[in-house]
């Protein structure tokens, strides 16, 4: 009996009012079935669960559409073209009017893994230290081997996922780099809803990425572009592929700050499926998004875009070049093998040094937790999870591998360069809530790298308001941050609290610097008794960190 079935038959059948639904992110981030379950729930307050490990901007129509009462997630907010909060979750969170329940990707991951493996728990070497710790199925006991942390199964009802290609029976092949993997449809009580670029009569000839067997599969949808507006990296499966439609996630952005229900109208509710959904797209985007694939692909971009070469440099490109000198120093110092690049410009500077530090010798990799190891950024795109650096990595896996095992792990050091909306004297980082004025977007990786990495370096601007005394939430404990590197300064740590190590480089006198930096924090700010000043910042260092974000989406004040 074939498990194929169209896609409004498919989630019409298997998805139940009250239920907990996974929506897998993966690489692809999106499935045309989350699209068809937004279609026919609308409106009608089917009281779902929503457990999504990153609900980018598209998550919003959950929301908007009153289909939620609740999320289990690692990150609530935008990604394109930045990642910044989201309004119509910060509402939602503020006014209760949807719970939510916060964790990082790796636990969150082990969660699912947990269910998946009919395990009561999962260690893990994260949320300890931090606000996370609080959550009812997390909690920390005593063994003989000393303290460790457990996380408790989270085990959906029914699971979402786009695959690459799958057979009539179920089985379903997918390809790396796959984030949290595919052990929610593993987990899930009922099964999972596959959709797939294609549905082949055998499926034997790539076996070796069959990661879902047939008997967990609910359905099985053939949906080409399935996973628009991400991506489909399908290396070694039979289909091309397509690139991230970023322009299509930054109109979703947009629309989220305005007349969002016109929106969905236009894009879900009124397209009649999937097929219209293609239609609306049109074959010239479809195609383009096909050629997106060429790793080549950033040079037109980079032509449409270049570096501008007179533009004043700004506060956060002070910060970041900085912070590329810092981290090269560090990689020599404790004999990195890899660094893990935050989002934002703590990324950018991550990408710049451990490019200089390889040319000048250093076997440093970069690393990312979607299951990227050893990877090349590409020039005039500055998003972590760029499809064009999938082919160039030396291994592609999940975030269990990353977060998990080669950060933390026997035989590995990792460095990590992160970015902070906040960090307070003790190095504490929080990017999930500012108590009683604002919710942020969540740990993501933040904890687990914070919980995990040999030392972390922190790229901010120093401002009152980002460098307060005490974090409201700490998203990720301080206590492997070893330097926060700003506009105003370098921060160091001193018995587990940051002191001024360094000031930048300027005609007036060290004193009025040093009092800048000191007026730039939330606390009575010691001075280490020799503060160093640093060299200026150079149009060179500056242009290669704009080469990876020519639009200075990130760079800019």
């Amino acid at each position: 009996m074939t498990k194929q079935l169209d896609l409004a038959d498919a989630v019409r059948r298997h998805v139940q009012p009250g239920d907990r639904v996974h929506l897998v992110v993966g690489h692809s981030r999106w499935s045309a079935a989350a699209y068809e379950l937004v279609r026919q729930s609308w409106g009608s307050d089917p009281g779902f669960t929503l457990v999504m490990l990153s609900l980018s901007s598209l998550g919003a129509l959950f929301f908007r559409g009153g289909l939620v009462r609740k999320v289990v997630t690692a990150y609530s907010g935008d990604s394109f073209p930045t990642y910044t909060p989201n309004p119509i979750y910060q509402d939602a969170y503020q006014s209760g009017r949807v719970e939510v329940e916060h964790w990082s990707i790796l636990t969150f991951q082990q969660r699912l893994e947990a269910a998946a493996r009919g395990l009561p728990a999962m260690v893990t070497g994260s949320l300890a230290g931090s606000s996370m710790a609080t959550n009812a199925d997390f909690m920390e006991v005593e063994t003989p081997a000393g303290r460790v942390g457990l996380v408790t199964p989270l085990q959906p009802d029914v699971a979402i996922m786009h695959g690459v290609v799958a057979d009539r029976d179920g089985n379903v092949a997918l390809s790396p780099p796959s984030l949290e993997g595919v052990w929610g449809a593993l987990a899930a009580k009922r099964g999972a809803i596959v959709t797939v670029e294609k549905v082949v009569d055998d499926i034997s000839f790539v076996a070796d990425r069959v990661l879902v067997p047939g008997h967990r599969v609910l359905a099985v949808v053939e949906a080409p572009f399935g996973a628009h507006p991400g991506g489909l990296f399908a290396r070694g499966l039979p289909d091309e592929g397509y690139g991230e439609d970023v322009e299509f996630w930054v109109s979703v952005r947009n629309a989220t700050r305005g007349d969002f229900d016109a929106w969905a109208r236009e894009w879900v509710l009124d397209v009649g499926g999937h097929d219209g959904y293609l239609r609306a797209l049109g074959h010239d985007r479809l195609a383009w998004l096909r050629g997106r694939t060429d790793p080549e692909s950033w040079r037109p971009d980079e032509a449409a875009h270049p570096a501008d070469r007179d533009a004043p440099i700004t506060s956060w490109e002070t910060a970041a070049a900085s912070g590329v000198r810092l981290l090269r120093a560090r990689i020599d110092a404790a004999g990195a093998h890899a660094v893990l690049a935050g989002a934002g410009v703590a990324n950018l500077a991550a990408w710049v040094g451990v490019t200089g530090a390889r040319a000048e010798g250093n076997q440093v990799v970069l690393t990312a937790e979607l299951g990227m190891w050893n990877y090349s950024p590409t020039p005039a795109d500055p998003y972590i999870f760029n499809h064009r650096s999938f082919p160039t990595a030396g291994a592609l896996s999940d975030a269990s591998h990353v977060l998990g095992l080669m950060i933390g792990g026997h035989g590995t050091r990792v460095i990590g360069c992160l970015g902070a909306a906040q960090v307070d004297r003790f190095g504490n980082i929080n990017s999930t809530d500012i108590p009683g004025r604002s919710f942020l977007v969540g740990s993501g990786g933040a904890n687990d790298v914070a919980s995990r990495a040999a030392e972390c370096l922190v790229v901010t601007q120093a401002r009152p308001h980002r460098m307060p005394a005490d974090v409201g939430y700490i998203t990720g404990p301080g206590e492997r941050v070893r330097t926060v590197v700003t506009d105003l300064g370098v921060f160091r740590k001193h018995d587990g609290e940051l002191w001024l190590a360094a000031v930048p480089a300027s005609d007036g006198p060290v004193d009025e610097r040093v009092k800048a930096a000191v007026a730039a924090v939330g606390w009575d700010l010691e001075v280490e008794r020799d503060v160093a000043e640093l060299a200026p910042v150079t149009m060179p260092e500056v242009l290669a960190l704009r080469r990876y974000d020519p639009e200075r989406l990130f760079l800019a004040d």
